[in-house]
């Protein structure tokens, strides 16, 4: 990944953020890449923002259909025109609307989500609580709930969240009949506790699989693991 002023350039396709307040980040690019699924026809990415996560889909899953939701209408329109000028424009569908307001027929193999969850960093207070409403108990429990309606019969949903919230998901997964398949802990480096938790759920149940991430070896210095994980996509590596 090499970027150019507002333009992000991966090995097969290029982002540009141009009205996207969510910017490309380390969570995203972690789920797109970490997310599976045994070849799934019908895909959905929740919040696609810059519509990072989609194209990174799309690259794996060559013969699968993405549906890419996004409720900022700027984000939306960026997302759109970025699918649209990648080599992914027959796969990838972007909707302009909330989650709560998507409505499809389709069941997906596969719903990702890099949701909302920071509010620290807003200076405006008014703001500050309307991010803070919108991703609170109420909304994990409408995506967990929503998302189990849209799963196909051995579908899967993956999400990253810091562990609190993940563990709040777990929760109303459990009270929906959904079992957790995978627990991978993200962190910095082998020095620190993990900050972030990408957790899978799903109708079918099985073994738990727990694992830790590592991003960094040292200082600037990524692990093997992530190198390996991303190497499909980053020109760097």
């Amino acid at each position: 990944m090499i970027a150019s002023k507002s333009v992000f350039k991966f090995k097969q396709f290029e982002v540009d953020q141009s009205g996207c307040a969510m910017k490309i980040n380390t969570d995203g690019v972690l789920l797109a890449a970490i997310a599976s699924s045994h070849q799934p026809d019908n895909i959905l990415d929740i919040g696609t923002g810059t519509g990072v996560i989609a194209m990174m889909l799309a690259q794996k899953f060559t013969e699968a259909e993405i549906d890419a939701v996004e409720i900022d209408f700027q984000a939306s329109e960026t997302a759109a025109k970025n699918a649209e000028n990648s080599k992914f424009a027959n796969q990838i569908s972007v909707y302009n609307s909330s989650f709560e307001n998507f409505e499809t027929t389709k069941h997906y193999d596969l719903i990702v989500s890099n949701p909302p969850f920071f509010v620290n960093d807003l200076k405006n207070e008014e703001e500050r609580k309307g991010i803070a409403r919108h991703a609170g108990i109420d909304f994990f429990e409408m995506l967990v709930k929503k998302s189990k309606s849209m799963l196909s019969e051995h579908g899967k949903l993956w999400l990253i969240l810091p562990l609190k919230q993940a563990q709040e998901v777990e929760s109303i997964g459990s009270n929906l009949q959904l079992a957790v398949l995978e627990k991978i802990y993200i962190h910095s480096d082998k020095s620190k506790t993990p900050f972030r938790m990408i957790i899978c759920l799903g109708n079918e149940k099985s073994n738990l699989v727990k694992r830790d991430f590592y991003i960094y070896e040292s200082f600037n210095n990524h692990t093997a693991e992530y190198r390996l994980l991303l190497k499909d996509f980053f020109l760097n590596y």
